[in-house]
């Protein structure tokens, strides 16, 4: 018998479920050796680029992008394979082509990877969140209960609190969880447009406990990051739904972005825009139990351009000082210096530091992504008054679950 010995190199090779993903575009926005792209059909993961850094796994709603298979390093799935699929093709055995050679022994070398899952967790003791209930091919059907706008009549921003009823069909959702809205129609190319994503404004109950409902936050989009004009598909169809309205619904999706349920933890939230929408409804679902003295801090950092375009702002002003700290930043008011989210943290250093220092403190921070970079500044800024390393601190809170990001 011969002894030869054949060498196999195993790459576990990162893919994307095609009958999962959602075509949000999230993993390509995020991925920062360009290695996901995407034509008409499918998203796909280039085997050359891949760096297997991680960095799209956590904020793929849908789980789609967290999908591996073990394949021969030298024999990748191409792009063009990926282009075509309609499911992920089954584990191959890697090394079946060694069995064709009269061996004594097929030695197998695996490549290490990262590709073990993202970095973002869930409180400790959050509750059990239902995700992936309603797909593209068989979606919920919802009754449009309500539209009511937001913001000001002569604001230039257009934001809509917009009430979804459910009827029969179980749809159950967490703070902090998003839904897709398939808006109807089809795109330039003549396919049927891809789902956009929301956060759910409303608590666990409902926007009216026991009926069965939610609520989004939405804002007509008219113009993109950089001014030009655009005319969003997904917020523009919402905006103007009226009441009776059907709307196909998908999801619910999201793990990670959930509050804790144990009495005294203490939520930490800033925000900009429709990204209230998540910090709406914790904030909601802490004030309907707040009988029940579960204790707790909440704390608000709030950003709009001026007071008129602030969602919720009249709502929020009525809340009581003892049960939520809000802190409201605006940026174009005629007369007064620009003052941002970032700015209003470093004012109140000392009662974030306490905060971040809390092992029961979760922070929660939603809106447009150029905020991330200055928010993350105003945090290392707070812990170097106050003898902390951010860079010590950051990992640690997304390690136990207390650090949630969700920028779009």
């Amino acid at each position: 018998m011969s002894t030869s010995q054949v060498s196999v190199e195993v790459l576990r090779q990162h893919l994307i479920d095609p009958e999962i993903c959602i075509r949000c575009n999230t993993c390509e926005e995020t991925c920062p050796s360009d290695a996901v792209s995407h034509d008409a059909r499918n998203y796909v993961v280039d085997p050359a680029k891949c760096n297997f850094c991680n960095d799209c796994i956590s904020p793929c709603p849908t789980g789609a992008i967290d999908s591996w298979r073990q394949v021969d390093k030298a024999k990748p799935y191409t792009l063009a394979e990926q282009l075509g699929w309609d499911s992920l093709p089954a584990q191959s055995d890697v090394d079946a082509g060694a069995e064709e050679i009269p061996t004594e022994v097929a030695r197998i070398t695996s490549v290490a990877t990262a590709g073990l899952g993202g970095d973002a967790f869930p409180p400790w003791s959050a509750a059990h969140p239902y995700v992936n209930l309603y797909s593209l091919d068989k979606p919920a059907i919802a009754t449009v209960g309500g539209n009511f706008r937001l913001t000001a009549d002569d604001a230039s921003s257009d934001v809509r609190h917009i009430v979804l009823e459910f009827g029969g069909a179980a749809f159950p959702v967490l703070e902090g969880q998003t839904i897709g809205i398939l808006p109807p129609g089809v795109d330039a190319t003549g396919r049927p447009h891809h789902v956009r994503l929301y956060s759910v404004a409303s608590p666990r109950d409902g926007e009216r406990p026991r009926y069965n409902n939610l609520s989004l936050t939405v804002k007509r989009v008219t113009e993109d990051h950089e001014g030009r004009p655009v005319s969003g598909v997904a917020s523009n169809y919402l905006c103007d739904l009226a009441k009776g309205d059907s709307v196909r619904v998908v999801g619910p999706y999201g793990a990670t972005f959930l509050m804790p349920n144990h009495p005294g933890s203490s939520l930490l939230m800033v925000c900009t825009g429709t990204g209230s929408a998540p910090m709406r409804a914790m904030t909601e679902r802490r004030r309907r139990r707040i009988a029940l003295q579960e204790g707790g801090e909440l704390m608000l950092f709030f950003g709009a351009r001026v007071a008129g375009e602030l969602p919720y702002f009249g709502p929020l002003l009525k809340l009581p000082k003892d049960f939520i700290d809000i802190n409201l930043a605006f940026s174009r008011v005629p007369g007064k210096q620009k003052q941002y989210v970032q700015d209003l943290i470093r004012d109140r250093s000392e009662e974030v530091a306490r905060l971040l220092a809390h092992k029961s403190c979760n922070v929660y921070i939603c809106g447009l992504k150029g905020m991330e970079a200055g928010v993350a500044e105003a945090f290392r800024d707070v812990c170097r008054r106050h003898e902390m390393d951010w860079e010590t601190l950051l990992p640690a809170l997304r390690a136990e679950g207390r650090y949630h990001l969700e920028t779009y």
